[in-house]
Protein backbone atom coordinates (compact mmCIF):
# COMPACT_ATOMS: atom_id res chain seq x y z
CA UNK A 1 0.00 0.00 0.00
CA UNK A 2 1.34 3.09 -1.29
CA UNK A 3 0.72 6.93 -0.33
CA UNK A 4 1.89 9.50 -2.89
CA UNK A 5 0.66 13.43 -3.08
CA UNK A 6 -0.98 14.55 -6.03
CA UNK A 7 -2.80 17.48 -7.15
CA UNK A 8 -6.85 17.33 -8.10
CA UNK A 9 -8.49 20.52 -9.17
CA UNK A 10 -6.07 22.40 -7.66
CA UNK A 11 -5.97 20.93 -4.39
CA UNK A 12 -3.23 18.96 -2.71
CA UNK A 13 -4.74 15.33 -1.61
CA UNK A 14 -3.26 11.79 -0.85
CA UNK A 15 -3.70 8.96 -3.28
CA UNK A 16 -3.54 5.76 -1.94
CA UNK A 17 -2.54 2.35 -3.97
CA UNK A 18 -2.82 -1.48 -3.62
CA UNK A 19 -0.04 -2.89 -5.75
CA UNK A 20 0.08 -6.88 -4.86
CA UNK A 21 2.09 -9.77 -5.66
CA UNK A 22 -0.09 -13.20 -5.44
CA UNK A 23 1.63 -16.35 -6.44
CA UNK A 24 -1.14 -18.25 -8.12
CA UNK A 25 -3.38 -17.60 -11.07
CA UNK A 26 -6.43 -14.41 -11.11
CA UNK A 27 -9.00 -16.77 -10.78
CA UNK A 28 -8.02 -18.04 -7.36
CA UNK A 29 -6.85 -14.46 -6.27
CA UNK A 30 -10.08 -12.77 -7.22
CA UNK A 31 -12.25 -15.68 -5.47
CA UNK A 32 -10.02 -14.72 -2.07
CA UNK A 33 -10.47 -11.01 -2.60
CA UNK A 34 -14.28 -10.85 -2.76
CA UNK A 35 -14.34 -13.84 0.23
CA UNK A 36 -12.12 -11.14 2.54
CA UNK A 37 -11.88 -7.45 0.67
CA UNK A 38 -15.44 -7.00 -1.45
CA UNK A 39 -14.62 -3.54 -0.86
CA UNK A 40 -11.81 -3.07 -3.21
CA UNK A 41 -13.78 -3.69 -5.96
CA UNK A 42 -10.69 -5.97 -7.63
CA UNK A 43 -11.85 -7.04 -11.51
CA UNK A 44 -9.81 -9.73 -13.59
CA UNK A 45 -8.74 -6.33 -15.28
CA UNK A 46 -6.86 -5.07 -12.71
CA UNK A 47 -4.72 -8.41 -12.88
CA UNK A 48 -1.88 -8.64 -14.74
CA UNK A 49 -0.47 -12.58 -14.89
CA UNK A 50 3.62 -13.09 -15.02
CA UNK A 51 6.25 -15.03 -14.14
CA UNK A 52 7.96 -13.97 -10.56
CA UNK A 53 10.75 -13.11 -12.78
CA UNK A 54 9.01 -10.46 -14.59
CA UNK A 55 7.35 -9.20 -11.24
CA UNK A 56 10.74 -8.40 -9.85
CA UNK A 57 11.27 -5.64 -13.06
CA UNK A 58 7.68 -4.20 -12.40
CA UNK A 59 8.36 -3.71 -8.56
CA UNK A 60 11.92 -2.34 -9.82
CA UNK A 61 9.81 0.17 -12.02
CA UNK A 62 10.11 -1.40 -15.25
CA UNK A 63 6.93 -1.38 -17.82
CA UNK A 64 5.10 -4.37 -17.80
CA UNK A 65 6.58 -6.31 -20.66
CA UNK A 66 10.08 -5.60 -20.04
CA UNK A 67 12.46 -8.48 -21.60
CA UNK A 68 13.37 -10.53 -17.96
CA UNK A 69 16.89 -10.58 -20.21
CA UNK A 70 16.94 -6.89 -18.43
CA UNK A 71 17.67 -8.23 -15.02
CA UNK A 72 21.27 -8.78 -16.06
CA UNK A 73 22.13 -5.10 -16.71
CA UNK A 74 24.48 -3.77 -14.47
CA UNK A 75 24.02 -0.42 -16.43
CA UNK A 76 21.96 1.84 -14.48
CA UNK A 77 18.96 3.10 -16.74
CA UNK A 78 19.12 6.32 -18.26
CA UNK A 79 15.53 7.04 -17.50
CA UNK A 80 15.93 6.43 -13.93
CA UNK A 81 18.68 8.04 -12.93
CA UNK A 82 16.55 10.59 -10.63
CA UNK A 83 17.91 11.68 -7.52
CA UNK A 84 16.26 10.04 -4.90
CA UNK A 85 16.71 9.70 -0.74
CA UNK A 86 15.18 6.01 1.40
CA UNK A 87 14.42 5.44 5.06
CA UNK A 88 12.73 3.10 6.40
CA UNK A 89 10.81 2.25 9.74
CA UNK A 90 8.88 -0.81 11.25
CA UNK A 91 5.40 -0.90 12.62
CA UNK A 92 4.33 -2.93 15.59
CA UNK A 93 1.20 -0.89 16.16
CA UNK A 94 -1.88 0.17 14.30
CA UNK A 95 -1.64 4.02 13.20
CA UNK A 96 -5.37 5.54 14.20
CA UNK A 97 -7.48 7.67 12.01
CA UNK A 98 -5.96 10.57 13.67
CA UNK A 99 -2.43 9.15 12.81
CA UNK A 100 -2.98 9.10 9.53
CA UNK A 101 -4.65 12.39 9.24
CA UNK A 102 -1.94 13.71 11.06
CA UNK A 103 0.78 11.75 8.96
CA UNK A 104 -1.03 12.86 5.70
CA UNK A 105 -1.40 16.88 6.47
CA UNK A 106 2.83 16.56 6.93
CA UNK A 107 2.85 14.66 3.51
CA UNK A 108 0.77 17.60 1.91
CA UNK A 109 3.29 20.25 3.69
CA UNK A 110 6.55 18.89 2.74
CA UNK A 111 5.56 17.01 -0.43
CA UNK A 112 8.08 14.70 -2.89
CA UNK A 113 6.68 12.42 -0.03
CA UNK A 114 5.92 8.35 -1.15
CA UNK A 115 5.36 6.11 2.29
CA UNK A 116 4.68 2.54 1.18
CA UNK A 117 3.50 0.18 3.83
CA UNK A 118 4.91 -3.52 2.91
CA UNK A 119 2.58 -5.94 5.13
CA UNK A 120 4.07 -8.69 7.29
CA UNK A 121 3.19 -11.88 8.86
CA UNK A 122 2.30 -15.17 7.58
CA UNK A 123 5.54 -17.30 6.93
CA UNK A 124 7.46 -14.16 8.35
CA UNK A 125 6.47 -14.73 11.59
CA UNK A 126 7.02 -18.28 11.52
CA UNK A 127 10.97 -17.73 11.19
CA UNK A 128 12.60 -16.64 14.88
CA UNK A 129 14.44 -13.70 14.49
CA UNK A 130 17.74 -15.24 15.51
CA UNK A 131 17.57 -17.96 12.70
CA UNK A 132 18.94 -15.22 10.09
CA UNK A 133 20.59 -12.45 10.46
CA UNK A 134 17.37 -10.62 9.00
CA UNK A 135 15.37 -10.01 12.86
CA UNK A 136 12.53 -8.02 12.06
CA UNK A 137 9.74 -10.93 12.11
CA UNK A 138 7.40 -11.92 14.46
CA UNK A 139 4.96 -8.63 16.09
CA UNK A 140 5.70 -6.67 12.83
CA UNK A 141 2.65 -5.20 11.12
CA UNK A 142 4.33 -4.14 8.21
CA UNK A 143 7.75 -2.15 6.65
CA UNK A 144 6.84 1.38 5.54
CA UNK A 145 9.38 2.75 3.00
CA UNK A 146 9.81 6.75 2.49
CA UNK A 147 10.98 8.22 -0.96
CA UNK A 148 11.67 11.29 -1.56
CA UNK A 149 12.35 12.25 -5.40
CA UNK A 150 13.48 15.48 -6.84
CA UNK A 151 14.55 16.58 -10.41
CA UNK A 152 17.08 19.73 -9.32
CA UNK A 153 20.79 18.59 -9.80
CA UNK A 154 23.52 19.77 -7.46
CA UNK A 155 24.63 19.67 -3.51
CA UNK A 156 21.74 22.76 -2.34
CA UNK A 157 18.89 20.86 -3.74
CA UNK A 158 20.24 17.72 -2.81
CA UNK A 159 20.49 19.16 0.97
CA UNK A 160 17.37 20.27 0.52
CA UNK A 161 15.57 16.82 -0.28
CA UNK A 162 17.29 15.25 2.18
CA UNK A 163 16.33 17.45 5.48
CA UNK A 164 12.66 17.14 4.11
CA UNK A 165 13.13 13.51 4.12
CA UNK A 166 14.27 13.75 7.65
CA UNK A 167 11.75 15.99 8.93
CA UNK A 168 8.66 13.38 7.33
CA UNK A 169 10.89 10.74 9.05
CA UNK A 170 11.09 12.42 12.38
CA UNK A 171 7.34 13.03 12.30
CA UNK A 172 6.54 9.31 12.07
CA UNK A 173 8.40 8.80 15.54
CA UNK A 174 4.90 8.23 17.81
CA UNK A 175 3.61 5.57 15.29
CA UNK A 176 6.99 3.09 14.62
CA UNK A 177 9.11 0.69 16.66
CA UNK A 178 11.02 2.34 19.42
CA UNK A 179 14.72 1.27 21.64
CA UNK A 180 15.95 0.97 19.07
CA UNK A 181 14.19 2.43 16.07
CA UNK A 182 14.51 -0.38 13.47
CA UNK A 183 15.53 0.00 10.31
CA UNK A 184 15.78 -1.95 7.48
CA UNK A 185 19.59 -2.87 5.64
CA UNK A 186 19.22 -2.59 2.22
CA UNK A 187 17.48 1.22 2.34
CA UNK A 188 21.22 2.09 3.69
CA UNK A 189 20.50 5.11 5.39
CA UNK A 190 23.61 6.92 6.79
CA UNK A 191 21.51 8.67 9.31
CA UNK A 192 21.36 5.69 11.40
CA UNK A 193 25.13 5.80 12.25
CA UNK A 194 28.46 5.41 10.38
CA UNK A 195 31.47 4.14 11.24
CA UNK A 196 33.87 7.23 10.48
CA UNK A 197 35.74 6.83 7.46
CA UNK A 198 34.74 3.11 7.70
CA UNK A 199 37.30 2.38 10.70
CA UNK A 200 36.73 -0.46 12.87
CA UNK A 201 34.85 0.77 15.27
CA UNK A 202 32.16 -2.03 18.02
CA UNK A 203 30.82 0.68 19.32
CA UNK A 204 29.71 2.77 16.23
CA UNK A 205 28.82 0.03 14.43
CA UNK A 206 26.02 -0.86 16.96
CA UNK A 207 24.64 2.48 16.47
CA UNK A 208 23.35 1.43 13.26
CA UNK A 209 23.93 -2.82 13.81
CA UNK A 210 21.45 -2.97 16.40
CA UNK A 211 18.78 -0.81 14.38
CA UNK A 212 19.39 -2.92 11.52
CA UNK A 213 20.18 -6.50 12.81
CA UNK A 214 19.28 -6.26 16.66
CA UNK A 215 21.28 -6.61 19.72
CA UNK A 216 21.73 -10.44 19.34
CA UNK A 217 22.26 -10.71 15.67
CA UNK A 218 24.92 -7.82 15.75
CA UNK A 219 27.39 -10.04 17.83
CA UNK A 220 26.65 -12.34 16.30
CA UNK A 221 27.38 -11.02 12.60
CA UNK A 222 30.53 -9.24 14.71
CA UNK A 223 32.05 -12.40 16.16
CA UNK A 224 32.01 -14.06 11.96
CA UNK A 225 33.31 -11.11 10.92
CA UNK A 226 36.28 -11.00 13.62
CA UNK A 227 36.61 -14.99 12.27
CA UNK A 228 36.64 -14.64 8.47
CA UNK A 229 38.16 -10.88 7.99
CA UNK A 230 39.77 -9.62 11.54
CA UNK A 231 41.67 -6.67 9.40
CA UNK A 232 37.86 -5.45 8.33
CA UNK A 233 39.69 -5.38 4.98
CA UNK A 234 36.18 -5.54 3.41
CA UNK A 235 34.45 -2.17 5.12
CA UNK A 236 32.37 0.81 4.28
CA UNK A 237 30.55 3.18 6.38
CA UNK A 238 28.15 0.72 7.98
CA UNK A 239 30.17 -2.41 7.91
CA UNK A 240 29.95 -4.79 10.55
CA UNK A 241 33.58 -4.09 12.53
CA UNK A 242 35.37 -6.86 14.11
CA UNK A 243 35.97 -7.35 17.90
CA UNK A 244 39.62 -5.35 17.42
CA UNK A 245 39.08 -1.91 19.40
CA UNK A 246 41.18 -0.33 16.29
CA UNK A 247 42.38 -1.03 12.69
CA UNK A 248 45.29 0.65 11.48
CA UNK A 249 44.30 2.41 8.26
Amino acid sequence: MSFDVVTDKGMKTISASFPGLFLGNSTRLLSLMDDNFPELGLREIDCVEMSWAESALVYAGFPIGTPIETLLSRTLQVERERPFKSKSDYLKTPISKRGLKSIFKKMKELESQIITFSPFGGRMEEISEFAKPYPHRAGNIAMIEYDTYWNETGVVAANKYLEISRKMHEHMTPYVSKNPREAFYNYRDLDNGVNQNGKNSYEEGMVYGVRYFKEVNYNRLVMVKTMVDPHNFFRNEQGIPTLQSSYDM
